[in-house]
């Protein structure tokens, strides 16, 4: 189980350096005035929005622009903590794991629906936005993973080892 657990925090770690580069740099230019990136930046979201034939980053709907203010205010500050969480072995990455994955599986369903309704969408572009909710689902399986070994400690004594107070 160690060694599982080991393979997905190294997934876990890669998915969340790319969201903690890629959120602020290229998706928040959605919300974002374009004055405030450079062009390198704003060009490679055009590329991008022409490649995949992105109706949403082109039209820009309500919904879209609201998820990414979620993501640039909550789940990429989760995102970076759970870098920090995983490189640093902290007890409390699998919460901020969990808090992750089911704010973004949320809004991966939200998206997803809208591009699969909308008969819009090329299959290429679902390939494109169907790996985040399988990583927001692994977020959330590595949250609901239990410390096994470890005794959770409350001040200088394990919580197990305390003696009752009358």
């Amino acid at each position: 189980m160690g060694a599982l657990i080991k393979l997905i925090d190294l997934t876990l770690f890669i998915f969340f350096f790319v969201i903690a580069l890629a959120a602020p740099l290229i998706d928040s230019q959605t919300c974002l005035p374009r004055h405030l990136f450079p062009t390198a930046l704003i060009d490679i979201k055009s590329w991008y929005g022409r490649e995949y034939g992105d109706y949403l980053i082109a039209e820009k709907p309500h919904f879209f622009v609201g998820l990414v203010w979620v993501e640039l205010l909550f789940q990429w500050p989760l995102a970076v903590a759970c870098l920090y969480g995983i490189a640093a072995g902290k007890s409390w990455l699998n919460t901020t794991c969990l808090l992750y994955g089911v704010s973004t599986s949320t809004a991966m369903v939200a998206i997803l629906s809208e591009l699969t309704l909308s008969k819009r969408a090329s299959e290429r572009l679902l390939t494109m936005y169907f790996p985040f909710l399988g990583f927001a689902i692994l977020a959330i399986l590595r949250g609901l993973t239990s410390h096994a070994g470890k005794t959770m400690t409350i001040g200088k004594r394990p919580v197990l080892n305390r003696k009752k107070r009358a």
